[in-house]
């Protein structure tokens, strides 16, 4: 099963990229962020029309996010969930594919320390943290759940994920507390699929579309996908597909590149049976 993630800054801008990166690769899932459409204005018929369902959690000209399944797309949830406090903006969606149960969210940036934006932003990465318990329906401690957050986190986890650490002093993505909670979601159970996979710096999802910052090579790993242990086991590539960064102003890229991650089909399944309890 093969899942993307991508903050398409605009899919109105962007669908014919998406539409073509689809066509090339042919993703069984997608998570999309920053779609900035609501949902009676998502693109709906084009995805159907490559054999996915959908769902959508938008609000118009700010955030939005989508999951685009062609392996079942059961049981969506848009935002946190039942038992959790609801988030003004559409930042999340939740919905199982292909027996893994995916979230695709978009974290607030935080704009900068202190900024209400900034604890807004600890507190969803919080109830995010919350979240995974309702939707994982249950303990987490034997890694049976087969759960897959995806998106921009808008924190780069650590120094290897920017491209000067001292650039970032007193800034936000890379503070402590913002760390600290995305630890937060390692600690429930989730690992980071990319760093299981490629352990060394100067690897990037975003790079600001000014100063010629993308061929300068300053950029920061922001995109994720968490993938509980059965998930992380499973996995067998993981890339960030940098080529879709470029592109002539006629035709412009999104600031982020989309993740990819294949599962294995058979290492899903005995991931499944392996973490039964046994009995005494």
């Amino acid at each position: 099963m093969r899942v993307v993630t991508w903050n398409v800054n605009s899919l109105k801008a962007r669908l014919g990229r998406v539409r073509r990166w689809i066509e090339a690769f042919s993703p069984d899932v997608v998570c999309l962020q920053e779609t900035k459409l609501s949902d009676d204005a998502f693109a709906r018929l084009d995805f159907e029309s490559f054999g996915y369902d959908c769902v959508h959690n938008g609000e118009g000209r700010w955030n939005g996010v989508a999951i685009l399944s062609r392996v079942g797309l059961d049981d969506p949830v848009a935002g946190f969930g039942e038992g959790v406090e609801p988030d003004g903006e559409a930042r999340l969606a939740w919905a199982t594919c292909g027996g893994v149960r995916v979230a695709s969210c978009y974290v607030p940036n935080g704009r900068a320390l202190g900024h209400d934006h900034y604890h807004y932003k600890l507190d969803w990465l919080q109830r995010l943290r919350d979240s995974l318990d309702v939707q994982a329906a249950g303990d987490q401690a034997a890694g049976g759940a087969a759960v897959l957050v995806c998106g921009d986190f808008n924190v780069a986890p650590d120094d290897r994920d920017v491209y000067d650490p001292a650039e970032f002093v007193g800034a936000t993505h890379t503070s402590d507390a913002e760390r600290e909670r995305l630890a937060g979601l390692l600690d429930w159970g989730l690992v980071d699929l990319f760093r299981e996979h490629h352990h060394d710096g100067g690897l990037f999802s975003w790079w600001d579309y000014r100063g010629g910052d993308f061929h300068k090579r300053k950029g920061m790993r922001i995109d994720l996908a968490l993938g509980s242990r059965r998930v992380a086991a499973a996995a067998d590539f993981v890339l960030i597909d940098r080529n879709e960064r470029k592109g002539p102003k006629d035709d412009p890229p999104s600031d982020h590149a989309p993740l990819l991650v294949d599962l294995d089909d058979a290492a899903l399944r005995e991931s499944s049976v392996s973490s039964m309890d046994c009995p005494g």
